[in-house]
C-alpha cells in the first residue's frame, strides 16, 4: 500500500497559472468510463463515443457551453407593436449546442424504432441506452441546460406512444436528426423537442393540481381538450409542445399540447415570466398560463400518473446520468489544477492531506459513474425479470444517493482551489449550481425516498430480487455482506421504515455501488470505497480515513491526463 506522500506528476515549478482543461478526449481521458461502457454492454459504442468525446472535449465545446451560460435567454412577451408574442431570445451559442446534440441523437438515440413512422417505438437493441448515456455523461461536462431539452423529449417518448395518433404525428419529428429553430407561424416544421409541464407534488397529490381540462367534443383517449391553469416551472418553455398534466372529469389526466396550432397561430399558452435559477443558466425556466389551450388526451381519464411511470423512469435516468456527469467533470477540474497550483515550494497535487481529499472526491466520482451506467443496462434489458427490477428500485435509490453526493463534492471541488473556485471565470460555479437543478428534476431526496418505501409496500418482490443480487454480489467481502445484512435489518423493522427512509435509501446505494467497484474496478479503489463507507470509522467530511490507502493511484486514473 501506498503510504499517501507518493509524488504524482506536476507540471514544472513556476507561478501557479493553470491552463484551460480543454482540448481533451473526455472519454479516452476518462478510465472509469471506458470501463463502465464495455462491461454493460456497449463496448461495440466505444469508437463512436471516442469521436464523441474528442468533439465535446475541444476548446470550441466549451467556449460554447461558456457563452451560453454567461448569456442565458431573454424573454419578450410583447412585440414592437405591443403584441402578444412569447418568444424567447437564446444566444446563438444555445442553438450550436441543441444542434450538436440532435445531430448525435441524445434526444431519440434509445428509440430506434422511431425511424418507422407509421409504427411505435420498437424495443432498443442492447447497449443503445448505456450508449446514450455514455453521451450524456461526457456533453453534460461543457453545459448542462441544452441537454435538459433533449432529455425531457427522449423521457416523453414513452407517452406519445401511448396514443396513436398523437404519435404518429409527432414521433417522426421527434426522430429527425436535423435541428430547428423555432420560428414563429412556420407551419412546416419536420423535427421537435417536447418538454414538461408537470409540478413535481402533482404525482402525490392530485388534489393540489389546479390545471383543468374540458372536452371540446366527445371525452375520451386521443380526444382533444382545452386547457387552463398555470405552470410554474417548465424548462424549455418554447419547446414545439408539452406533456401535461391536469384534473379532467375522471381525474388526473396526462395530455399533449402543441406550442402553436395547425395553422402556425400561438396555442393559448403564455409565458409569465422567467424564473432566476440558481443553474442551468443557458437554458430557461418559466412560469407558463394556459388559456384555453388546445392538448390531446393521453390514455384515459383518471390513469395520469399511470400513463407517465415510465417517463419518470427515463427522466430520472438521465438526471442520474447527467449527474455523474457534473461530478466527473467537478473532478476533473480540481485535479487539473491542483497539478499546477503551488503551495510554498511544492505542487498542491503533492501535498498529503490534498492527494487523500482528491481520492477521496474520485471514490464518490467513480461510485456515481457506476451506479448510472449500470442502471442504463437495466434500461437496456428491461425485459428481463432481474433487471426490471433492478430498474424499478435503483433509479430512485441511485437518484437519491448521487444528487446528495453531488452538491457536496462539487462545493469540497471549490473549497480545494480555494478562492480561484469561487470565481465565476473558472466552470466550478458553473458545475456547482447546475447539481441541485438536474437533481431537481428527478424529484426531492425526500421524494426519491418515499418512492423508494412505496415500492416496498406495493411491490416487495422487487426488493426481494434486488436484495438476492446485491446479496450474491457481496460474495465473501466482509464490509459487503455487513453492509447487506444492515439493509436486510431496516427491511425487516417495517415499523420503523417511515422514519428510516434516507438510511435505508443510502445504504442500499453503498451497498450496489460497492458492489460494482469490488467486481470491477482495480482493488486499490474498491478497497478504499468499501472501507471508508462501509467501514466502523465515523466520518463527517471528505479527506478523512484514507491514510493507508493507494491515494496516488486513485487520483492518477481519475486525472484527465490521456498520457
Amino acid at each position: 500500500m501506498n503510504d499517501g506522500n507518493a509524488m504524482l506528476p506536476v507540471k514544472s515549478p513556476g507561478p501557479s497559472v493553470v491552463p484551460p482543461l480543454e482540448d481533451i478526449n473526455l472519454f479516452s481521458s476518462d478510465a472509469a468510463l471506458q470501463e463502465a461502457i464495455t462491461r454493460e454492454g456497449a463496448g461495440p459504442a466505444a469508437k463512436r463515443l471516442s469521436s464523441f468525446g474528442m468533439i465535446y472535449g475541444s476548446a470550441e465545446a466549451f467556449e460554447l457551453g461558456a457563452q451560453a451560460n454567461r448569456a442565458g435567454p431573454r424573454l419578450m412577451t410583447h412585440d414592437r407593436n405591443g403584441l402578444r408574442c412569447d418568444r424567447l431570445e437564446y444566444h446563438p451559442a444555445y442553438h450550436d449546442l441543441l444542434d450538436m446534440g440532435v445531430a448525435e441523437g441524445m434526444h431519440m438515440s434509445a428509440w430506434s424504432g422511431l425511424l418507422a413512422p407509421q409504427q411505435p417505438a420498437s424495443p432498443p437493441r442492447h447497449g443503445l441506452y448505456v450508449e446514450r448515456a455514455g453521451c450524456l455523461y461526457m456533453a453534460v461536462q461543457i453545459d448542462c441546460g441544452h441537454l435538459r431539452a433533449l432529455s425531457m423529449t427522449h423521457s416523453a417518448v414513452p407517452a406519445l406512444i401511448q396514443e396513436a395518433q398523437t404519435g404518429s404525428d409527432w414521433l417522426p419529428k421527434i426522430a429527425s436528426r436535423n435541428y430547428e429553430r423555432l420560428v414563429p407561424g412556420a407551419t412546416d416544421r419536420s423535427q421537435a423537442l417536447v418538454a414538461f409541464a408537470i409540478e413535481e407534488h402533482s404525482v402525490s397529490d392530485a388534489a393540489a393540481l389546479t390545471t383543468t381540462a374540458k372536452p371540446i367534443g366527445k371525452p375520451g383517449p386521443g380526444a382533444l381538450y382545452r386547457l387552463h391553469g398555470h405552470k410554474c416551472d417548465v424548462v424549455a418553455p418554447t419547446s414545439d409542445g408539452f406533456i401535461v398534466l391536469a384534473q379532467a372529469t375522471g381525474g388526473l389526466a396526462c395530455f399533449f399540447a402543441p406550442l402553436e396550432r395547425a395553422d402556425g397561430c400561438n396555442n393559448a399558452i403564455q409565458i409569465e415570466y422567467l424564473k432566476n435559477t440558481v443553474g442551468l443558466r443557458s437554458c430557461a425556466t418559466a412560469s407558463l398560463r394556459f388559456e384555453g389551450t388546445e392538448a390531446w388526451l393521453i390514455g384515459e381519464e383518471g390513469r395520469g400518473t399511470a400513463v407517465l411511470s415510465d417517463t419518470g423512469l427515463h427522466a430520472r435516468l438521465d438526471a442520474v446520468t447527467l449527474t455523474a456527469g457534473l461530478m466527473r467533470q467537478c473532478l476533473s477540474q480540481v485535479v487539473h489544477a491542483a497539478a499546477f497550483m503551488r503551495s510554498g515550494s511544492s505542487a498542491l497535487i503533492a501535498e498529503p492531506l490534498m492527494q487523500q481529499t482528491l481520492a477521496d472526491l474520485a471514490l464518490d466520482a467513480e461510485a456515481a459513474s457506476a451506479l448510472g451506467f449500470r442502471l442504463a443496462r437495466a434500461f437496456d434489458r428491461a425485459t428481463d425479470a432481474r433487471a426490471a427490477a433492478w430498474r424499478r428500485l435503483m433509479t430512485p435509490v441511485s437518484m437519491y444517493w448521487v444528487s446528495r453526493r453531488a452538491l457536496a463534492l462539487a462545493a469540497e471541488a471549490i473549497d480545494c482551489l480555494g478562492s480561484d473556485g469561487l470565481s465565476e471565470d473558472w466552470p466550478l460555479a458553473r458545475l456547482y449550481r447546475d447539481c441541485p437543478m438536474v437533481a431537481m428534476a428527478g424529484g426531492t431526496a425526500n421524494a426519491m425516498a418515499l418512492e423508494v418505501l412505496r415500492i416496498l409496500q406495493r411491490e416487495p418482490d422487487v426488493a426481494e430480487t434486488v436484495m438476492e443480487e446485491l446479496g450474491q454480489a457481496a460474495g465473501d467481502d466482509p464490509h459487503l455482506k455487513a453492509a447487506h445484512a444492515r439493509v436486510e435489518a431496516i427491511l425487516h423493522d417495517p415499523r420503523h421504515l417511515d422514519v428510516r427512509g434516507r438510511l435505508l435509501v443510502d445504504g442500499l446505494a453503498v451497498l450496489a455501488a460497492g458492489t460494482i467497484l469490488r467486481a470491477h474496478v482495480p482493488a486499490f479503489v474498491a478497497d478504499a470505497f468499501i472501507m471508508t463507507r462501509m467501514g466502523n470509522q465515523p466520518r463527517q467530511n471528505y479527506g478523512q480515513g484514507l491514510e493507508w490507502a493507494s491515494t496516488h493511484d486513485i487520483v492518477q486514473r481519475a486525472s484527465s491526463n490521456e498520457g
